[in-house]
């Protein structure tokens, strides 16, 4: 199984993984190990992607090269305690949990172990994720490339100090979240307004998305893409400062930082 991938998890996270991987044939189907307790959930991949190995144990999973743990960090330690003797001592383990800190995974194993934490978004669903990505003691720069291969098959990476990967959390992870619900509002707003439903919901989502794609390609500051649509005397500025005076820059920052908050509070329960 040297070049087998172990996905212990067969949610939305770890179908968007096996998805991007498949799509991009970075990896065959018979490389592709899989294990969830819902057999319903098993089944859909096979469906889906045949070829692939799925199994309620955890056992198969476990034996991989590279071990992705894509399960709920409330049951960590109970997973890596089933799997423990199981998973190779060279194999590399890539964690995804907010606020599990690569310490406390070792220190579950019982002895060193090539520890890669990830922290990807939901956009990777449909290949437009950003993930970060922060190396354990012993990691060096060619497994460190592996994992981040794995994941740029579905979206982007970022390598970020482990010290910074709960603010990351917010910042992306997290934060799609609250960019659905201002989809959501802009839809209400532009039903008040007479538009049907499912139209403004098109035209909302091309806005958000064509306005974060004019951010990256440009790489101009947010605050002068800003001023570009605002027209002294005109529609937009008016938005603006109605904006500003609900507060709406500090709801989105109070907003990250009890995230960041709560991220940190799940690592050190």
């Amino acid at each position: 199984m040297s070049s087998s991938i172990g996905f212990i998890g067969a949610g939305n996270m770890g179908e968007a993984i096996v998805r991007g991987l498949l799509a991009s044939k970075a990896k065959n189907p018979s490389d592709i190990y899989v294990s969830d307790p819902r057999v319903e959930a098993l089944d859909s991949l096979k469906k889906q992607f045949p070829g692939i190995h799925a199994d309620t144990a955890n056992s198969t999973a476990a034996l991989a090269s590279m071990v992705f743990l894509a399960v709920k960090p409330q049951i960590y330690e109970t997973v890596i305690m089933d799997i423990r003797d199981i998973v190779h001592s060279d194999a590399i383990v890539v964690t995804i949990a907010a606020g599990l800190s690569v310490e406390k995974v070792v220190s579950w194993f019982g002895e060193k172990r090539l520890i890669v934490r990830a922290m990807p978004n939901t956009p990777a669903l449909v290949s437009k994720g950003m993930t970060a990505l922060c190396a354990g003691p012993g990691v060096d720069a060619d497994t460190l490339n592996q994992v981040e291969g794995i994941f740029k098959a579905v979206g982007n990476t970022v390598i970020l100090p482990e010290r910074l990967m709960d603010a990351y959390t917010a910042l992306a992870s997290s934060s799609p979240a609250w960019i659905f619900m201002f989809l959501e509002a802009l839809g209400d707003a532009a039903v008040k307004e007479g538009i049907p439903r499912k139209t403004a919901y098109e035209i909302a989502s091309q806005a958000v998305l064509g306005s974060a794609a004019l951010a990256i390609e440009t790489q101009e500051h947010p605050g002068v893409l800003k001023d570009r649509v605002c027209s002294p005397h005109g529609t937009t500025i008016e938005a603006v400062a109605t904006l500003e005076k609900l507060g709406f820059r500090s709801a989105i920052i109070e907003a990250v930082s009890a995230c960041a908050a709560k991220a940190r509070e799940l690592g050190n329960p």
